[in-house]
């Protein structure tokens, strides 16, 4: 890879955050995309991007050495609106696109993420297929970290499910091995080295911070209603359904060796990851 800058997307999230995190600690240039030029890491390079304004995504790809590539969180129209960026990385000459999907996507070719494996793969320009489980960060910094801190509760229709959780840093890492070797042409499921059930995430959560977590098991019709009473739309709510129906199926369990494979190391324990985020639910 040249020195020209790698555009990573949702750059304001919190695993987007991570990466670009990662980026310039190995003094790789890097240029944030983000809807909210406000919400941008201060001292990096940043464009705004707009996957539902086709005028942004010419200017943000003007340049780049390579993409990294997420759709927003449960979007249903994941591949009507990261297809044409790829199209315009391709003609921008970007030299390799790393692609965010997740675990199991590859498991539904219905599914919105795996159709835009698919137009990654079938794109012509070098390409890593990124598959991570849940983010461990979900409890800190995510949807679920309000309510732990202000109901001492995780609320979920996850049933008695596993889920090997996976770290945003731990991601991170793997999306700059991606581009920075590069990983041409891989497709890796990233996950942590255990399987839990939200009871014992709970339970870990509660040893490192000292205050009470209990998981409390939703039927899907009560997850459905408290996501609406939060105003989250209709299909984002019908995505998470999905997710959480493939959890309590036991798809989310399994562990694979895809991250020591790239980094030589292993990844984030979720004990670490809940004693380093203590401040979180404090």
């Amino acid at each position: 890879m040249d020195k020209k800058p790698i555009l990573i997307t949702g750059a304001s999230g919190v695993l987007g955050r991570a990466i670009v995190t990662a980026f310039t600690e190995a003094g790789l240039p890097a240029r944030q995309a983000v809807r909210n030029p406000g919400k941008a890491r201060p001292g990096v390079e940043s464009v705004r991007l707009d996957y539902t304004e086709p005028a942004t995504i010419g200017p943000a790809l003007a340049g780049i050495g390579g993409l990294l590539l997420m759709a927003p969180p449960l979007d249903p129209n994941a591949s009507a609106e990261l297809g044409p960026v790829v199209a315009r990385a391709k003609e921008a000459g970007a030299q390799h696109i790393a692609f965010i999907s997740a675990f199991g996507a590859n498991y539904s070719e219905q599914a919105p993420l795996r159709v835009v494996e698919h137009i990654v793969m079938d794109s012509g320009v070098p390409h890593t297929i990124l598959r991570p489980n849940f983010f461990m960060e979900n409890f800190s910094e995510g949807f679920l970290s309000g309510g732990i801190k202000g109901q001492s509760g995780i609320f979920l229709a996850a049933g008695n499910g596993k889920t090997s959780f996976i770290s945003v840093r731990d991601i991170a890492a793997v999306a700059l091995k991606a581009l920075q070797v590069p990983l041409a042409n891989q497709e890796l499921d990233l996950t942590g080295l255990e399987a839990l059930d939200h009871s014992e995430v709970a339970k870990m959560i509660q040893e490192a911070s000292g205050r009470p977590v209990v998981y409390h098991p939703l039927t899907e019709e009560q997850m459905v209603a408290g996501a609406r009473a939060m105003g989250m739309p209709g299909p984002a709510i019908a995505s998470m359904t999905v997710l959480y129906g493939a959890v309590r199926a036991g798809h989310t369990a399994a562990v694979t060796s895809d991250f020591e494979k790239v980094t030589g190391r292993k990844p984030i324990t979720f004990k670490n990851f809940a004693q380093t985020a203590v401040a979180s639910w404090i």
